[in-house]
Order: C-alpha cells, then structure tokens, then sequence
C-alpha cells in the first residue's frame, strides 16, 4: 500500500522545481546532477533566503504569506491553475482574484455562445466591459459590433444610452443592482483602478449613478428575471444565469433564456427575422 504524503506543499515544490528547464531562465545546465532548478536557484528569483526555501520545501517552513507565494509561483513559471493549487496547499484556500486586462476570448468560449442561437449571451470582465458575445445578444440586447470597444461597458449603457431605459421597464431596479454588482465585483479582484475613471465619468454625466454609488450597496450577480420590451414583439421575458469562466476568474459568462415557451416563440421570430 502506498504511503501518503504527509507533505503535499514540499512534494509540489519539488515536482514543479525538477520540471524547469534552467537554459530557460538563463542558467547554464553544465554539472547538474538533478534535473530542473536548484533550490537555490528558486529562492533567488522568489527573493527569499535559500534556508527559508529549503525548510518550505521540508515542512518546516510555516505558513508563507501570499506575497511571498506569488513571488514562488513566479519564480517556478506556475500557469494561473497551478498558482491556484499553490495557494490551496499553502495556505487552504484559492488566491484573491487579479484583475486582468481584456484578452482575445479562446475559440472555445465564443463557439459556446455561437451554439446558443436563441439565448443571448455575452462575457464581461469585472469591470464589467463587455469582451464577447453571440449573434442573439446582438440582435436583442445591444449591437456591440457597432460600438467602439473601449465604450463596450455594462454601466456605461446602462446610464449614458437613454434607449435603455425605453428597452427595460424595470430600469431602475436593475440599474440599481449592476451598480451594486459592479462595486463588488471590482473590489474582489482589485479592478477598482480600473474601474475608477468610469465611476468618475458617471458620477459626473449620471445623476441616477451618483446617488447609486453613494449608496455603497454590494451583492452579487448571480441570477434573475429581466423584461425587455421590444418595438414589433412587445414585452419579452427572459431569465438570466452568470458563470465564471474556470481560468480566467475576472471574467462572467452571463446568458439569457426566454422564461416562456411564448417569450421564445417571440425571440425566435425576431432572431430568424433578423438581417
């Protein structure tokens, strides 16, 4: 019978440690009797002291703060899920959310909301810029093609588009829990320089936004109900989930769903009607 290990921080060290290729980093390979980077050689580009390093990898280390975990995963090349997994055997619990900067969404993902015909759906960072979307959220929610990318946000439509407010009779109520959704999420993941030039511009043009974020409301975004009215069908009723997109935590995947077999007959026309 195998025997467990009692040490599962130091294992994964070593593991990630034996697989580095020290021509990457710059390090001569000659004389080496030990695949990978030397312990030594870690600690110095995590800035950490080589005994400190030694003991971590023995067991004997503590528990390291989460500076210096970054400072690790950096020094070991980790991908953000095995950064995650440092953290987890480190410290029993994921790191705190980054912020990221928008990237180019993965095939992948825009060809899960390319399969979604009659289900709008886009994705959002947490600073709630709108990064992807299908053909149905185009079509009933808001033609992003058509709108600069740097003007492709939640809260900016929200309360600088005056269509907005015709398109969804509840305005207010869901003006009201974006913003609160939209504090939380910036402040979680630590996009709230990001987000401060926005908040900035809508307190200035907004006078709804202002009082909002005066407020200071948090919650989440998690699911619900919207109405939205459209000129030929009339009002539309559609169901709403948000999901985290496993590696990229800053970001929402947030589809719609007609809530009845009449809400979908109606977004059906208007999608197949659409040119």
């Amino acid at each position: 019978m195998a025997k467990s290990d009692d040490n599962p921080l130091g294992s994964y060290l070593k593991n990630r440690r034996a697989k580095l290729d020290p021509a990457a980093f710059g390090i001569p390979a000659t004389r080496r009797r030990t695949p990978g980077l030397r312990r030594e050689e870690v600690a110095q580009r995590a800035n950490v002291s080589a005994t400190w390093y030694t003991w971590l990898e023995q067991g004997r280390g503590g528990t390291p703060s989460a500076d210096v975990l970054d400072g690790i995963a950096n020094a070991l090349a980790l991908t953000p899920v095995e950064r995650e997994h440092l953290f987890l055997l480190a410290q029993h619990r994921p790191p705190e959310v980054c912020y990221q900067a928008p990237e180019p969404l993965s095939p992948q993902l825009q060809r899960v909301l390319d399969a979604l015909p009659y289900s709008p759906a886009i994705v959002k960072t947490s600073a709630w810029d709108i990064v992807a979307w299908n053909r149905a959220a185009q079509i009933m929610l808001v033609d992003y093609a058509s709108i600069a990318p740097e003007e492709r946000n939640v809260l900016r439509l929200f309360f600088s588009d005056p269509c907005r407010k015709k398109q969804i009779p509840e305005w207010e109520s869901h003006a009201r829990a974006a913003v609160a959704a939209f504090r939380s999420d910036t402040a979680r993941t630590g996009a709230s320089e990001r987000a401060s030039a926005l908040v900035e511009e809508l307190s200035r043009s907004s006078p709804e936004f202002a009082a909002m974020w005066r407020e200071h409301d948090v919650q989440t975004h998690g699911e619900g109900t919207k109405h939205f009215r459209h000129s030929n069908a009339g009002l539309i009723t559609m169901d709403y989930s948000a999901f985290a997109v496993v590696g990229r935590p800053d970001l929402s995947l947030i589809i719609y769903t007609p809530s009845t077999p009449e809400d979908e007959d109606r977004v059906r026309s208007i999608i197949e009607g659409y040119i």
